[in-house]
């Protein structure tokens, strides 16, 4: 399906080489960590502790934080849209200041890409989604809420780019305003099509 939106449809934003490389830095710490195993955990202690190598499921809350991410810089003009610039500020200015450290070099503006915007009917998805986690906030383990605000922070730096996360990122929040109008139609007005 091919989706043509105008302008005014889309937020755009920058991010810096830094910041880019900052995110593309935490998500292979993370995808390394999960390739081998984390820790196991001490014997007899609770689920979702540690877990077994390649355990797809012990991805879930990092792709769940990346989603979330991606949701976030869709809404720059609400709450969200705040938090996301927040992070995505302080992940450009540690990139910064990690690259000049490491290289001696200093980062330049990777682009400032427009990333399509949460219309009308996927705010109704996105409002429901983040009232439900603050709802829930206290019923997750600290190492979920970890590896959520991870994938938060990787999805916020590394959506707004012109590449394949960007493709990743328009097919997310263009499912969700798909989905925002298909439950909308049939919760409020009984048309499911």
């Amino acid at each position: 399906m091919s989706t043509t939106l105008a302008a005014s449809q889309y937020t755009a934003t920058t991010i810096s080489t830094a910041g880019f490389a900052f995110g593309l830095a935490l998500l292979g710490t993370e995808l390394w960590r999960w390739h081998k195993g984390g820790s196991k955990g001490a014997a007899g202690g609770p689920p979702g502790a540690g877990g077994g190598a390649k355990d797809p499921k012990a991805l879930i809350p990092l792709a769940f934080g990346i989603f979330c991410g991606v949701l976030m810089i869709a809404c720059p003009a609400g709450f969200l849209g705040s938090v996301a610039g927040f992070l995505r500020w302080g992940g450009n200015s540690v990139g910064d200041l990690a690259m000049d450290w490491v290289t001696g070099a200093h980062s330049t503006q990777l682009g400032s890409a427009a990333t399509p915007r949460i219309d009308g009917y996927g705010a109704i998805i996105v409002t429901a989604l983040f009232v439900a986690l603050w709802l829930l906030r206290k019923s997750f383990a600290k190492l979920v809420k970890g590896k959520w605000w991870k994938g938060v922070l990787v999805g916020v730096l590394l959506c707004v780019s012109t590449g394949t996360a960007a493709l990743i990122a328009a097919q997310i929040i263009d499912g969700v305003n798909g989905l925002g109008a298909w439950v909308l139609g049939g919760f409020a007005h009984g048309t499911l099509v």
